[in-house]
């Protein structure tokens, strides 16, 4: 009787699935897509749930400085961003989401070793080659961009991101609007619209950008109601419902 418990005991534990540990932030063992752990700084985001796209760029310029653009973000909790990530540069360079000290820790980690991040907070390109991060900012806070190849932080490649709370309903200025003209190619919107309370402009019919993904829902002399925002400088609507 004692043998037979004792079998069945080890061939429980061997039948049993392993539940390993999970790796650390933005661990280097985690499936990009499925694995990797939620962290502080938020979340692999769905790819069909995407609110805004927002395009990267990441360079070097003639005095040796290396950079990303733009410098800075700001979400709102909740948000699920779409990092369109382009290497302009002539060298390699990575952008990685994390906590300033998540960053820090994995710096000195590549400092130490020859590491390349393959997880869904990063993405590592090569001169000349373009990519995407799909990330949802679930935690507000301040959060960091980064390229973590040794001396690239140190010649300016990093920015901080700010998450604030998320706006409910109530607090989103929606403007009434007609789409006058549509212009896909372009990524860009002709709309005869009301007030801009939160731009402060008056009505009048101006040209906004627009991803793919809004475009699409967008048909000329449909009336919506919409959010328009500067991105990079530039009008852009935001929401549309």
């Amino acid at each position: 009787m004692k043998n037979l418990l004792i079998t069945t005991a080890l061939t429980f534990a061997l039948s049993a699935p392993a539940f390993a540990s999970g790796a650390h932030d933005g661990g280097h063992d985690a499936d990009p897509a499925h694995d990797a752990p939620a962290m502080m700084a938020g979340m692999a985001g769905d790819a069909a749930k995407v609110d805004r796209t927002i395009d990267v760029v990441m360079r070097e310029t003639d005095d040796g400085d290396m950079l990303f653009e733009p410098k800075s973000f700001e979400f709102a909790r909740g948000e699920t961003i779409r990092f369109n990530v382009t290497n302009k540069g002539e060298l390699e360079h990575e952008f990685v989401l994390d906590t300033v000290e998540g960053n820090a820790e994995h710096k000195a980690m590549m400092a130490k070793m020859a590491m390349e991040h393959d997880d869904p907070n990063s993405i590592r390109l090569d001169a000349g080659m373009s990519g995407e991060v799909i990330w949802a900012f679930t935690n507000a806070g301040r959060f960091e961009f980064a390229c973590l190849i040794p001396g690239h932080y140190e010649s300016g490649m990093h920015g901080p991101i700010t998450v604030g709370e998320k706006m409910t309903q109530t607090d989103v200025e929606y403007t009434t609007g007609t789409i006058k003209k549509i212009n896909a190619k372009a990524g860009k919107v002709t709309i005869i619209h009301g007030p801009l309370v939160n731009l402060d402009m008056p009505a009048m019919t101006m040209v906004f950008r627009a991803d793919a993904a809004t475009i699409a829902n967008m048909a000329e002399g449909q009336e919506i109601e919409f959010v328009a925002e500067r991105v990079k400088g530039k009008l852009t609507v935001t929401q549309m419902k």
